[in-house]
């Protein structure tokens, strides 16, 4: 149950909430466009990055969410079940575990992310693909805790494209 007052309205609280704040759920709406649809990471390495950091959030709508562009590209609820074990599971890529990895890393102890960590990430990505990934893990984790600390739940949001009025 949400902490605070949400207004009703198409979408359920995870959308009706930037309402309280249109301003700033304008921007949210831009940063969760350009996480989605913007980004130059293939699909399952931010997937995996993306539900690495629901569950360490223990964000119920992010757990609970899939795009239904995400899924037209193949995206299996199998793939989504496994993501906290990808670091030893085969069914991940190199590049997808190393992006679980480093959402982790980025949202438990990101002090202690070194250069030899970046290496790593450079035997996988380019610098802009680090960049983009690095600002999908962000997004990802603040939306995330966001919706977790108000006690938000539901969303009724299909693609991460809506536009707060």
């Amino acid at each position: 149950m949400p902490r605070i007052d949400i207004p009703e309205g198409d979408g359920g609280d995870a959308v009706q909430v930037w309402m309280l704040r249109p301003e700033m759920g304008a921007a949210v709406a831009k940063l969760s466009d350009a996480a989605y649809n913007k980004s130059i990471i293939p699909t399952r390495v931010r997937e995996a990055a993306r539900m690495r950091i629901a569950q360490l959030n223990q964000c119920k709508v992010c757990l609970a969410f899939r795009a239904d562009s995400v899924l037209a590209q193949g995206m299996t609820e199998d793939f989504y079940a496994h993501v906290a074990t990808a670091h030893t599971d085969d069914r991940y890529s190199a590049p997808e575990k190393l992006a679980v990895d480093y959402a982790e890393r980025f949202a438990i102890a990101h002090t202690e992310i070194d250069d030899a960590f970046f290496e790593r990430l450079h035997e996988h990505f380019t610098d802009a693909e680090i960049l983009d990934l690095t600002i999908c893990i962000a997004t990802f984790i603040a939306l995330g805790r966001t919706l977790n600390v108000l006690g938000i739940e539901t969303t009724e949001l299909r693609e991460p494209t809506y536009k707060p009025v």
